[in-house]
């Protein structure tokens, strides 16, 4: 048998008739994804500056929830959000529900991420800053996290890629997101091999471009190559200044 032969076997669903509801589908992975990632970000962050206090009051909660949450499963996790609160008065749709365990989920990761990269900047920068005057929120804002956000890139852009593939998990609760739509689509043609090969494949596409821009925004500030049209200006005024100086 040919190859074409067993293609054209293989390949039966029509996915012409699907293609809307794995556009939609999509649609609703990139919401989830996004929607978790800078709700993680930010609890994460307030989470490792609470790790990082002097106060053990302050230090031992965010410590307890870091290892609770990194030792839960996170389908166990979307299982009480969604199907246990109901059970305590409160209902939470969908959505919420799912970028809520998400949320929580990740934020202990990226906590973990931010304490490492606020804790490598060395402590010189903040004397220096002291020194001239600058407070503490101008300091940490100014000085510390710049510097820790650009250690803190791989590993933030490792669990935005992760992110974005647990949202699979999300099935589970009948999400409307990738996954979900799949299912629907092999219930409705009865071909489970053909349709998640394919739901995977899309998933590759998708991941695979943004692993590959995510290292390059890492490479290039790393690089320290000013993103905003403003440090390109005032770099190369600078620049300018220099050599005319020279």
């Amino acid at each position: 048998m040919s190859l074409f032969h067993t293609l054209t076997g293989f390949f039966q669903v029509p996915w012409g008739d699907y293609a809307s509801n794995l556009g939609w589908g999509l649609l609703r992975t990139l919401a989830y994804t996004i929607a978790s990632f800078v709700g993680a970000a930010a609890l994460g962050l307030v989470l490792a500056l609470m790790r990082l206090n002097r106060l053990r009051l302050v230090r031992l909660p965010a410590a307890l929830y870091t290892e609770i949450f990194k030792n839960v499963p996170l389908l166990a996790i979307i299982f009480v959000t969604y199907f246990g609160l109901p059970s305590v008065g409160i209902k939470l749709s969908v959505f919420v529900a799912g970028v809520l365990s998400l949320v929580l989920f990740y934020a202990a990761y990226l906590s973990e991420i931010f304490r490492a990269a606020i804790s490598g900047i060395h402590s010189g920068q903040n004397e220096a800053a002291q020194a001239l005057g600058l407070g503490r929120a101008t300091t940490f804002g100014h000085v510390v996290l710049p510097q820790a956000l650009r250690l803190a890139l791989p590993g933030t852009n490792t669990m935005f890629v992760d992110l974005l593939k647990s949202t699979s998990l999300l099935v589970t609760i009948s999400a409307a997101e990738l996954m979900t739509q799949a299912q629907l689509i092999a219930s409705e043609t009865f071909r489970a091999l053909e349709v998640y090969l394919v739901i995977a494949a899309i998933y590759f596409a998708v991941c695979y471009p943004v692993s590959q821009c995510l290292l390059w925004l890492e490479r290039t500030i790393q690089a320290g190559v000013p993103l905003s049209p403003g440090r390109r200006r005032r770099l190369k005024l600078a620049k300018t200044l220099l050599a005319s100086g020279a």
